[in-house]
């Protein structure tokens, strides 16, 4: 598969890929490689990814909990604190391997160590290969807010080797689904249409369909790399999504929800503001979210949820002056950034994903 050209590196795919990152890392002839991994990716992802890696440097594994709840500081100040101990220096390099977690927390952590090393993103999650890995956002969130800190940094090279989608659960496919989905709807009706009758348990179509959404993404961020602009689109069904997935992951009566999941409520929810404020039309609203809610289970919200969900928007990064600040559609292909909507309006749009479930 053809390797895609981003800003100052390469997406690469498969076995190709491995003689890509096998060059760089001869090329570079780094001190030492340290491996920061989960325990998920330690167990099922570490032994064929090393059995493909050819160097002479040595290599360092360095294991940190799964899971969005130790994507904070706390878990950063551990990670370098183990690369001091095992001498990394300036000419060390780390190599992320695993979802979003792991390549968003081992991207901010290269940036800051000893103001910063290189580092490659090798993702292991439907979510990490189209979203998290692409794009050189790299960051953790603070306390249960989402992505507060962190910094714009590009890799080395991102690699994707689809092998790994086979240790996901369908839940985690079904999770990184939602940003494939989502690239459709502010890209192209052709894409959008294909995604939505496309199967994520089907890896050899997948395939093709995964290049084509960092496609999709990578050309945004190459037009607007610090998302002054055009890059808010990739935001779609986020601000809402991102409150969403923040609260349910703060509340003890609350199940968790992965960041996929909270995504697409984060997208109807959109999708009804976007009929309401913009020239989305009724008809239209509902052919999508229907299409979208087909893929997720039914998430009940009951007012005193929706009035928590409200007060987090205040954290979301895209605000300004602030106000609250909506990416919304015109058409599927047709972005509207920077749109305010009412409380009321969104106490509707949870309205209407409620009736729209029981449908």
């Amino acid at each position: 598969m053809e390797a895609i050209q981003a800003k100052d590196y390469q997406v690469v795919f498969g076995e190709n890929g491995y003689s890509n990152l096998n060059a760089i890392l001869k090329e570079k002839n780094y001190s030492i490689l340290f491996v920061l991994v989960d325990s998920n990716t330690h167990e099922h992802c570490l032994a064929p990814f090393l059995q493909n890696i050819v160097t002479q440097t040595t290599i360092e594994i360095i294991e940190i909990d799964p899971g969005e709840e130790f994507k904070n500081l706390e878990t950063c100040e551990g990670v370098w604190n183990v690369l001091s101990e095992l001498n990394a220096d300036r000419n060390s390099a780390l190599i992320n391997l695993g979802g979003g977690v792991v390549t968003d927390l081992g991207g901010f952590v290269a940036c800051c160590f000893k103001r910063g090393i290189d580092f490659i993103n090798i993702p292991t999650t439907l979510l990490a290969m189209v979203d998290a890995s692409v794009g050189g956002k790299t960051g953790v969130d603070l306390g249960p807010l989402k992505n507060q800190i962190g910094i714009i940094s590009n890799p080395e090279l991102v690699l994707v080797d689809t092998h790994f989608l086979g240790t996901l659960s369908v839940e985690e496919l079904r999770s990184g689904y939602a940003e494939m989905l989502k690239h459709g709807l502010i890209s192209s009706e052709a894409y959008w249409n294909t995604v939505k009758q496309a199967k994520y348990t089907d890896f050899e179509s997948l395939a093709e369909l995964i290049r084509q959404s960092i496609a999709i993404k990578n050309e945004v961020v190459l037009e607007d790399p610090f998302e002054k602009n055009r890059r808010k689109s990739l935001n779609y069904g986020h601000t809402l999504g991102h409150a969403i997935e923040s609260y349910f992951m703060e509340s003890d009566q609350k199940e968790r929800l992965l960041h996929g999941e909270a995504i697409a409520i984060g997208m109807i929810l959109a999708n009804y503001l976007s009929s309401e404020l913009c020239s989305l039309p009724k008809s239209e609203c509902d052919v999508i979210s229907e299409a979208i809610l087909a893929f997720y289970p039914s998430v009940e919200f009951t007012e005193k949820d929706i009035e928590s969900i409200i007060t987090l928007l205040k954290y979301d990064k895209k605000n300004s002056h602030g106000k609250v600040l909506f990416v919304l559609l015109n058409r599927i292909g047709e972005v509207v950034l920077n749109q305010e909507a009412s409380n009321e309006l969104i106490y509707n749009a949870f309205e209407y994903y409620k009736k729209l479930k029981k449908n």
